[in-house]
């Protein structure tokens, strides 16, 4: 399952890919950037559940989805609205989360089975911390860009909003372990991507009343 999310999720990103290079609109970039990072999560997920889970396959997990995913969808959304300063800063955060990833000490026995919590293994100081931190200020920033523009654009906006519940959601089905965040993570990459693709208008055949206004 997670091995599939991370196919699908990889192959969003490189679509968003494919139209940054068409149009060098640089949220597109951006939201490239995060979706390929969860896409690597799920794989860090698939690579555990495989292999058994050890510091490697947790940093990796940890790194590309605690640490970068919520933060560059959230620069994207920024872009979008014009905040030209989220490029280089998320440039320069992208740099600091995977060296913390790389170099925090990891600590405690890994199950063979099921996702690490990052209390049993991670200090809060500083990687927990700045994941706590790094993810409340992107998510905030999707979901406010999204809700301030939602008349001129609900439909695409409304998926947005959709995917980061998905998301999050699959990250709390704890009952169905590493499979309840695949899903999650492939439902929410699938809505995500859909709501940044999205025309900004709705042909008047599917929404009369909205398009008419």
């Amino acid at each position: 399952m997670a091995f599939a999310a991370a196919l699908l999720t990889f192959r969003l990103a490189g679509l968003l890919a494919a139209r940054y290079r068409a149009s060098r609109r640089p949220e597109l970039f951006a939201w490239s950037a995060g979706l390929a990072a969860y896409a690597v999560a799920a794989a860090a997920i698939a690579w555990g559940e495989a292999a058994g889970w050890d510091d490697r396959a947790f940093r990796v997990y940890y790194g590309a989805g605690a640490l970068l995913t919520a933060p560059l969808l959230g620069a994207g959304s920024m872009l979008l609205t014009g905040h030209r300063r989220a490029g280089p800063l998320a440039l320069v955060y992208a740099g600091l989360a995977v060296g913390i990833a790389l170099a925090v000490p990891v600590h405690g026995t890994f199950a063979a089975h099921g996702i690490p919590a990052a209390q049993d293994h991670l200090a809060f100081l500083p990687a927990r911390l700045l994941a706590i931190v790094a993810n409340i200020l992107g998510t905030l920033a999707v979901v406010i860009v999204a809700l301030r523009s939602f008349r001129r654009r609900p439909l695409g906006n409304g998926l947005i909003i959709a995917g980061i519940a998905a998301a999050a959601t699959g990250s709390g089905l704890a009952g169905l372990g590493a499979a309840g965040s695949a899903i999650g993570i492939a439902v929410g990459a699938v809505l995500l991507y859909a709501g940044f693709v999205a025309p900004a208008h709705i042909p008047s055949v599917i929404w009369p009343k909205m398009a008419n206004r």
